[in-house]
């Protein structure tokens, strides 16, 4: 079978929500935002192209995963399987672009992240409702909107904000 497996870089749009399947696997979802940004030689600057808008699905621990350590607005990779579905609805036929996630990350290009590995015993349904010290690793993992994570402020450093990149330079220039 033929897959197509694609990276997308983009910003957190909804806030992940977990569920369970009836045979109780765990599923996550979110919407993930991107957003192409080109030079416009004519006014010398970035410009915002159109947005796009995928349906991210992780399961199982992947699942819990996500739902710890990601929320709105927040900078990620998401890289998984691509699948675009047809629906109609009111007579109206829509095209929703989907993601089975394989792999979640921070974008680090714009950000600090702190990584906590979690002990194989909390794995699954026990990571997301634990409250002992192993749940509390997760749970800190995840940070504040500040951008702070696994312990204090102090040792953390800012987040900057990403750069446009550079405009790109005309042939034969030095």
């Amino acid at each position: 079978m033929n897959e197509t497996l694609v990276t997308v870089v983009g910003n957190v749009a909804t806030e992940p929500e977990t569920r369970q399947t009836a045979t109780g696997v765990a599923v996550t979802r979110f919407r993930l935002a991107t957003t192409s940004r080109r030079w416009d030689a004519e006014r010398g600057a970035w410009t915002d192209g159109a947005t796009s808008f995928y349906t991210v699905c992780a399961w199982r621990t992947l699942a819990w995963h996500v739902k710890e350590s990601v929320g709105v607005g927040e900078p990620l990779l998401v890289q998984g399987r691509l699948r675009i579905r047809e629906e109609e609805r009111e007579g109206r036929r829509y095209l929703t672009a989907e993601i089975e996630a394989v792999a979640v990350g921070h974008d680090l290009a714009r950000g600090v992240s702190r990584f906590s590995r979690v002990a194989a015993s909390m794995t699954g349904a026990g990571a997301a409702s634990a409250s002992g010290a192993a749940g509390a690793v997760v749970g800190n993992a995840v940070g504040s909107a500040a951008g702070n994570t696994v312990g204090n402020a102090a040792e953390t450093p800012p987040v900057v904000a990403r750069p446009d990149p550079a405009p790109p330079v005309p042939a034969g220039a030095p």
